[in-house]
């Protein structure tokens, strides 16, 4: 565990010493911030952002979108910056270095995630205060915080196994969001096509059982990506790369 914390602590140094480290850092917080501001004040009623499905959508994008930044620097940009040798040669356990570098993203993107849930529910209880602080209703904020937590640690694993084997930060950015972001691409298209009708088959679902199955399939994907992650990451073969 004290490897691990080592670990992290110098990824968490390494992204502000990054060449534009800091304008990204601040560019990953307010693009969540914006979007929880913006996104309640177009809703007629607080229910569509406290009970409804959007903030779920934003739960499952914004993890995605984070994790995409931070994660592709993990080993690629080591390779680039010719520090890879320099940490494959300490005494490091492999897994403290993978589990390090992996852990920072997963909290870093949930943590943002979790900001941005507060911030937009401080602003619906701004635009719709009425005398009654309003809150998530308990099914909801258990999907926004479990979906965006398994959304976290899958890209992440996925990240890891790109960047593994990417000569740069910006090859594994984009394989990653490729792979992430065009499923989504098709998805969002979809919905602006056939929003009502989407809308009206969502409702007659039973919420709390497309929830277990959307968690079990994000489960059985997160495991099987990270289990690949632990296997291929291996010390000697990425000193030869």
């Amino acid at each position: 565990m004290n490897d691990i914390l080592t670990v992290i602590w110098k990824e968490w140094k390494s992204m502000f010493r990054v060449k534009g480290g800091r304008s990204r850092f601040l560019m990953i917080l307010l693009t969540p911030v914006i979007m929880s501001v913006v996104m309640p004040l177009v809703f007629d009623s607080p229910e569509e952002w406290t009970n409804g499905f959007f903030a779920v959508i934003l739960s499952v994008i914004m993890p995605l979108l984070i994790v995409g930044i931070t994660i592709p620097d993990s080993f690629a940009g080591e390779r680039e910056r010719n520090t890879l040798e320099t940490l494959l040669a300490s005494r490091l356990p492999d897994r403290a270095i993978l589990y390090g570098k992996w852990l920072l993203s997963v909290i870093f993107a949930w943590g943002v995630t979790i900001v941005f849930l507060l911030v937009g529910l401080v602003t619906v209880n701004i635009k719709f205060w009425d005398g009654e602080i309003l809150f998530y209703s308990p099914l909801l904020i258990t999907a926004n915080l479990t979906i965006s937590l398994l959304m976290a640690t899958t890209v992440a694993g996925t990240g890891v196994l790109i960047s593994l084997r990417s000569a740069t930060v910006q090859q594994a950015t984009q394989v990653l969001m490729m792979i992430f972001l065009v499923p989504l691409i098709v998805v969002q298209a979809a919905s602006m096509l056939f929003l009502r009708q989407m809308i009206e088959y969502f409702e007659t679902l039973d919420a709390v059982q497309l929830l277990v199955i959307t968690v079990a399939v994000l489960l059985v994907i997160d495991i099987a990506v990270n289990l690949a992650a632990l296997m291929r990451f291996r010390r000697s073969k990425l000193i030869l790369i």
